[in-house]
Order: C-alpha cells, then structure tokens, then sequence
C-alpha cells in the first residue's frame, strides 16, 4: 500500500473474497446481491448492524418515472434544474431512463412500497423540484426501513459473508497500486475483534455520508465520512464537496441542538403542507413558482432569509389541515418524533431550521462507478456520479444507489481483475497524523460556524485556519488509535476538503451558499473542483475547465495549493448511581430487584462515582491538561484564566432549554467536584428521572467562576448526553404504558460510558439488558452456525454455564419450538412483523420470556407490546439518542 494510512496495528487476521463491499445502505447491498448472483464471493463490511446503514433513516421515498404521463426525459429535466448547472447529463440520463426498471427489481426483491388499496397500483407523491408525482414511498413515511428490510433478508437469504461493527481504516493496493482489499476494526460485538483485513480484486465503497461534520445533521452518529478519507489517503480524486445539502426543515429542539435531529420530509409539503413564519405568512410565496416545493437549497436559503429578517430562531412547517388521521397513516413516523418532543403536528405547526443532510458531491467516478485508483469503486452518497451536481434532487439519492450498485455490478462482474485473495504489496504508507477523540467536537463547532448554510469569505477563512490548527497540532499517540480517534481523523480531514473548496468556489450556486458572492456566476464557475490528498498530507485543488465532468482518467488542470490547514477493580453497580431508579432488569450485572435498588443509596464520595462507572476524572476532555491539583504539572484553561479574576465567585444555574427527562445530575456534581479548587455549594432543583420544562433551573452551583467555566463543558456534555437518552426512553415508556412491555436497551453503547448510559435509561422509566458479554447467554446467527444448530448452541451453554440465564435470537417462527423443548429462558424475535409476534406469543404461551427487536419506531412500539410480549429492546436509546439541550446560565458576584 503506498499513500497515507491512519494510525492503526497491522492486521492480525484476515479473509478473502472476490468483491468486498463496504457499507449497507441501499447502493452496498445492492452491489453485494448482484455480485453474488453473478458468481462472485463477496463480503460486506459494515460499522454497525447490517440494517443499520443511513438508508434505514430515508423518509420520503424513492424517484422513478412510474405514474402515468411522466417520462424519464421530464425526470431527467428537473433533475438538472435543481443541479445547478453542474450535472453530468450523461449520468443523470443513466439514473432516470435505468430508474424504473430498478425499482421494479427491488420490489421483486421484496419491497413493498404504499399502494393504492382498489388498483394495487404504487402510490407516489411529489417532492420539492418535481413537476409530477414521481416518488413511491413505503409505510407512509419509512421507506428506507422498508427498503433496508429487503435488502438484508435478501442478502441473508443469499448466504454472503458480512462483517458488522467494523470501521474500515485503510485500502490495501498491490504492487501495481491496485485495489487489493481493506484493512478494518472490528468493535467488541463483531465476529472477529481488533484489526483484520478483507483481501480482494475488487473494493467497493458504499459507506453513506458525512453529515457528523456539522454539530446538528440528520444524519446517524456513524456517518463522519469514512469512505471519502480512506480514498483521499489512497490517491483517489474528491470532487464537489462543498455542495452539502442542508435539509430545510429539519424538527428544531432548541439552541444549540447537536447530533441526529429528527427530519420532517419533503412529502410532508408534497402533500400540502405550508411554511410560515410567526405570524402564520407564507415567505414561499413569490419566491419560486414551485413555492415550498422548491429545490432543497431554495427553500433552505429562503428560510434563512426570513429568519434573518424576523430575528427568529427557526420557522414553522403548518400542516393542521392534514387532520389526525392523514398524520397517523400517512407520517406516523413524523408523527411520533414531533409528539416525543412535545409538538402536536395535528394542533400546533411544527418549528423547523435547516441542518446538514447530504453530500451531493463525494469520491469521483466514472459511469460505471470507477474512482481514479484501478479497482476502487464508490456508489451512493459517498460517490460523486455528476448525478446530483450543486443540489440533489429530493428522493433522487435512493435511485442513485440502485442504479449505479447495478452499474458497479456488471461492470465487476466483466473484469478479471477482481479475483480472490490479491496479495497487498508491503506496507510503504506513511501514518497520518491521529487527532483525539474530542476534536470531533471542535470540527463540528467550527464547520457550523464558518461553512454551513450561510458562507462567507471570511467565515471560510477564519475555518481554515482552525481547521488547520488541529490538523498541524494533531498529537494524540499512536497507542490512543481507537474508533473515536479514527472517526475524529476521518471528520478533520473531509472538514478541510469542504473548506478549501468552499473558499475556491467564490459564487452562489445550489446549495453553496457565499454571502459575499450572492451571484450565479456560470462564466467563470460552472466547472467542477477536483481535490487530492498529497503525501505531505496537503490538499491540491484543481479546476475542471467546463462543466462536463471529466472521465476518470482525465488529468487535473489550474492546480493550486492550499496549506495544510477503565474500569476499577470495585466496578459500582449501576443501582448506586441514583437513588430513585428502578430495577436493572433482567440481565443486568448488579442483580438486584427492584425493591433492592430503591434502597440503595449514593455513594458519598462525588469523584468515585467517575471511576467507578469507568471515567478515570483526569482523563475527562480538558481537565486532564489542566492544573487542577498544585501537585500535578498540568496547563491552564487560558481564555478563563486570563479573563476571570482569581478570587471571581460565580453562581450558576444548569437550565433545561427544551423540556425533558433529567439524568446525570449526580454525574455532573462529581465532575465539578474534581475540578473545583475549593469547596462548592450545590442546591439540586430536581432528581434524576423527573421530567422538566423548558427554562426550569435543574441545579444550582456556587464556587469560583474559574472553576466553574473550566468544568463547564465536560459537565453539561456528559448531563445533556444522559438526559438525552432518558428524554429518548421516556417517549418509548410513555408509549408502552398499560402494556406488560417494558422498553430496554442493548449494548451498543458509547465507548467508556455504558454504565452511565444505561443508568439514564433507567431514569427514562426503561429497563436494562446485559452490562456485558459475562453477565447473561445470548444465542445469535453465528453462535448457531459456529455450535451446527440452535439445540446444539443452546445445549453447549447450559452445560458449561449451568446457572446463567440464555437467551435466543431467532428470526423465523420455526426456530422456537426447539428451543422451547430445551429450555430457554428468553427468546429474541428478530425482525418480526407485528402478526409473526402475536403467532409467536400464542406458540410459546408463557413458557419463556419474550423480546421484540428490529423494526421497531414509536409508531409501532404498542403494536408489538399488545401483541404480547415482555420486552422492546431498542439499541437506538443509547447509540443514537439527540441530547437534551441544557445550557449554564452564570450570575457573576463579587468575593
């Protein structure tokens, strides 16, 4: 491999294949299916689950010209307005005119999209753009979950080989520098641990997008543009990255909301919903003949504008008019993220603000899927087809991912280069610098502030320069290489491509939005930017001389650079942490019952709670590079301690911004416990657990304003992230109540903090499954084919684990009987339909305990608790939960 590589040990396992795919979304496993059919070996590599991929979170649908009257040339027209003059009409004329035969292929696949209940025929609506109704939809507003569904039972149904909860590091090349494979981490739930290798001829990407590079995004927490860096540090061209779409309305919880914000979709104004501001106006209006059916950057812009114009925060999306039964059948998915927090869609308009949601542009292919480096190929967000030029089109990404997959596909299956086990050339690469994981945080604040909907020369430029900060101050060890590392690494580096683009493109065009240039300028800027990762780990960023994209082998012309811009031996169980949460539940670690932990008190010493659940407290972002202990040799928090008078006292409120579930109080009292230098005051207004309004003060605390503003945002980080997750949880309780459902979580928890985060979960009114893999028996897929069969798994860990309690994962209704007669205590039902969980709950009649997983939402969480069983485990409480916002309200006073 020769280029740059992350900081990572070499493999110390691997497996060969003939494609290996990474990702699975819509545009990875439909690579895989047909590389599969077509005789090839394949592998998919995925960071979470199989169904876990962005697709899964698409609202609105998928664009075709199915519907009488409309043709792919009229699809193919709006796609290029709302692209901005940058579209590659060769590869949109491949999207429209291939469209609707793949979709035909994905119903036959097994997707059922909404149909009319006379005709039978796809019921389709319109997006913003669109002059007809074009888009087909699922389950009202879950298409992509439908889609996903399919496309991993189909993939599973196939037998293809797939890696989960695997980070992808690096590409391995050959010695003709040839894609020859990856090199992955495997996190602690996968089938193999720490850092292997898929060796084949052919790779490719498929890994969504990069929205994590902005604070507030619709997209999941996995998406920090893993695809786009591994090919910048292979060689590979990036083209268009400074078109990020920002969806225009997007549900707005509050200031300073951060993370995966819940999206209102598109259809919702296809069907006729309004944007208005305050006072019931609709701005849309005049502004383009489409009115809120707009392009996405139109609207988003005019959002802005009337923000900008009334002072406000955000807008509002009025759709009262639907009625209750429209929202119920048509967006119960929307439906149930806007009541969850706290807005009644059928009384009240919705309050919406843009954030970042997807990436129009991405690695550069050809046709046919090819990057510039022989053997990698790149498909849906990731890539950059010349599809989507300066604006996607709505639904269009969808489409995009199929056709191009099949593309992709046939053209593997035409080369003989992509053959089993290609052997990588010896490691030359040099190791790129490894930023910690906290400057996540830092790239995110910093590309809101100067690169989001509203961009300026200066804004840009005062970007870079942080940008650039971190990325020549990176010094985080090599031993620190981890997944939050790498994912931080990956975010810096797309972050410095978008800015420096951004500053190139000096006009207004789609969704790149310059303040200081408000003009279209098609003389001088209707071409596309092309940059390369250099070995000195500079950016080269070149120009296309027109707008005609250029062919993958085409030579980059005006090039210019631009600068370098654990756990304690007495773990505290997690009934210690508060003392009115309930129970563990069955399966967690601390073993006690109910009445137990109600008992149970707190532990007196405030810092012990940090090591105790994990948190060393001088390994807590900042503090640990501070002097907090005359006796430690540690730095100073500067701007507080050059602005703050030494003997300043403080007293500040913790308030809720948004109303809510509290959890974490406790924990953030310890934290300013380690930091303060003296003793502090502290009045708790509320308990862990109690739901709050907005603007109601949750703690008070006096002590020296240094110390208070050097804890500051370690002890909201760690409150608004655990009441996220109680807020999360709450929602789900609500909803089960009068049920004999209990909602509970799983392990996908955060790194270092799966004690805390399963204590919020307990503050939400939820229960807990396993602390750890030791705790309790859970019996899945590749137990069973590893052990040759459930019996023979489930016998092989009761003999060797006699008193443990087992539970078992099936996904088909056949499986249980067998399990029944051997005894199990527990059994998941993966992935079944609310009519398989009533069949499931009258076979097994009480003899075991029962637990729905997958498919879940709000929407249908009564359905599977009605149908009769015990438990819903969620694993999105703790993985991908917004936080509640809380904000530090300071009240300054002298000594």
């Amino acid at each position: 491999m020769s280029g740059i590589r992350l900081h990572a040990s070499r493999p110390g396992w691997s497996v060969d294949a003939d494609v290996v795919v990474v990702g699975s979304g819509v545009a990875g496993l439909t690579v895989a299916l047909r590389c599969a059919a077509a005789g090839r070996k394949v592998t998919v590599v995925t960071k979470a689950l199989l169904d876990d991929g962005s697709t899964r979170w698409a609202q609105g649908g998928i664009a075709a010209a199915l519907g009488d009257g409309d043709t792919p040339g009229q699809h193919l027209d709006d796609t290029l307005v709302a692209g901005a003059g940058l579209c590659d009409e060769d590869a949109v004329r491949a999207l429209v005119t291939e469209g609707p035969d793949a979709v035909r292929r994905l119903i036959a696949t097994g997707a059922q999209f909404d149909t009319d209940d006379v005709t039978g025929e796809i019921l389709l609506t319109r997006e913003g753009g669109h002059h007809r109704r074009r888009i087909a939809h699922a389950g009202g507003d879950a298409t992509g979950a439908e889609i996903s569904r399919a496309l991993v039972e189909a993939v599973r149904a196939a037998g293809i080989e797939t890696i989960e909860h695997a980070l992808v590091l690096d590409l391995l090349k050959d010695a003709d520098g040839r894609a020859a494979g990856v090199s992955l981490h495997v996190m602690g739930e996968g089938q193999r641990d720490g850092v292997g290798a898929v060796r084949a001829g052919a790779v490719v990407l498929a890994t969504g997008g990069m929205g994590q590079v902005f604070s507030a995004t619709t997209n999941p927490a996995v998406s920090t543009g893993d695809g786009v860096a591994l090919a910048l540090r292979a060689g590979a061209e990036i083209s268009d990255l400074e078109f990020v779409q920002f969806h225009p309305t997007v549900l707005w919880l509050g200031p300073g909301s951060e993370g995966q914000q819940p999206l209102v979709s598109e259809a919702v104004r296809g069907e006729g919903a309004h944007l208005v501001d305050a006072d019931g106006h609709r701005f849309m209006v005049g502004q383009h003949e489409l009115a809120e059916l707009a392009p996405r950057d139109i609207v988003a812009k005019g959002i802005m504008r009337r923000m900008q114009e009334t002072g406000a925060e955000h807008m509002f999306l009025d759709a009262r008019h639907f009625g209750a039964q429209m929202w119920e059948h048509r967006f119960p998915t929307i439906l149930a993220a806007c009541r969850a927090h706290g807005i009644d869609p059928v009384t009240e308009p919705i309050p919406v603000a843009p954030a970042a949601h997807y990436a129009s542009g991405g690695v550069r292919t050809d046709l046919h899927g090819r990057t510039t480096v022989p053997g990698l190929y790149a498909c849906g967000e990731v890539a950059c087809t010349g599809v989507h030029g300066a604006n996607r089109l709505a639904s269009n990404s969808l489409l995009e991912g199929l056709v191009f997959a099949e593309r992709i596909a046939s053209d593997i299956g035409t080369s003989a280069d992509a053959a089993a086990g290609r052997e990588p050339a010896d490691e030359t690469a040099r190791a790129s610098c490894l930023v910690a994981p906290e400057a996540r945080q830092a790239v995110q604040r910093i590309m809101t502030a100067g690169a989001g909907v509203l961009r300026s020369a200066e804004s840009l430029r005062v970007a870079a320069e942080q940008l650039e900060a971190l990325h020549t101050d990176c010094a985080a060890p090599p031993e620190a290489a981890g997944t939050e590392s790498w994912e931080a690494t990956n975010l810096l580096l797309v972050a410095r491509v978008l800015v420096a683009a951004a500053l190139r493109r000096e006009e207004t065009r789609g969704c790149h939005w310059r303040e200081d240039r408000p003009d279209r300028d098609d003389t001088a800027w209707r071409r596309h930017l092309l940059v390369t990762l250099g070995p000195d780990r500079t950016l080269a960023v070149s120009t296309t001389g027109t707008a005609a994209f250029p062919p993958v082998t085409s030579a980059a012309t005006e090039e210019k650079h631009v600068s370098t811009m654990s756990g304690t031996p007495e773990e505290l169980p997690l009934h210690q942490i508060g003392e009115e949460a309930s129970g563990c539940g069955a399966g967690c670690a601390c073993g006690e019952t109910d009445a137990e932990a109600m008992e149970c008190g707190l532990d007196p010493d405030l810092s012990a709670l940090l090591v105790a659940a994990g948190l060393d407290p001088l390994q807590i972002e900042d503090i640990a590079h501070l002097a907090i202990d005359e006796d430690l040799d540690g730095g100073k928090d500067i701007t507080t301690f050059a602005t703050i008078p030494h003997d300043a006292v403080a007293t500040a409120d913790f308030t809720a911004r948004e109303a809510g579930t509290v959890a974490g109080l406790r924990i953030a009292e310890a934290i300013l416990s380690v930091v303060c230098t003296e003793e502090f005051e502290v009045e708790r207004h509320v308990e862990d657990g109690d739901q709050v309004e907005a603007g109601q003060k949750l703690l008070t605390v006096r002590t020296h304003t240094r110390d208070l503003l050097t804890g500051e945002r370690s002890a909201l980080n760690i409150l608004c992230r655990l009441s996220g997750i109680a807020t999360a949880t709450r929602a789900w309780a609500d909803v089960l109540q009068g049920t004999k459902a209990a909602v509970r979580d799983t392990r996908k928890t955060t790194v270092g903090l799966r004690a805390l985060e399963k204590y919020a979960v307990r503050c939400g009114g939820g229960v807990n499954h396993r602390m750890s893999l030791s705790d309790a028996a859970l019996i899945k897929d590749n137990h069973v084919v590893a052990a040759g069969g459930v019996a023979e798994a489930f016998k092989a860990v009761r003999e060797q684990f006699p008193d443990v309690a087992i539970e078992v994962e099936v996904d088909r209704i056949d499986q249980i009987p067998p399990i029944l007669a051997e005894g199990a205590d527990l059994i998941l039902l993966d992935n079944f339909t609310v009519e398989q969980t009533r069949e499931a709950v009258e076979l097994v009649a009480g003899r075991a305990l029962l637990e729905s997983s997958g498919r879940l939402t709000l929407a249908n969480a009564r359905a599977y608790a009605e149908a009769g069983v015990d438990f819903l485990a969620v694993g999105a409480l703790t993985h991908s939960s917004p936080i509640l916002d809380i904000g530090l309200d300071l009240r300054e006073e002298a000594v």
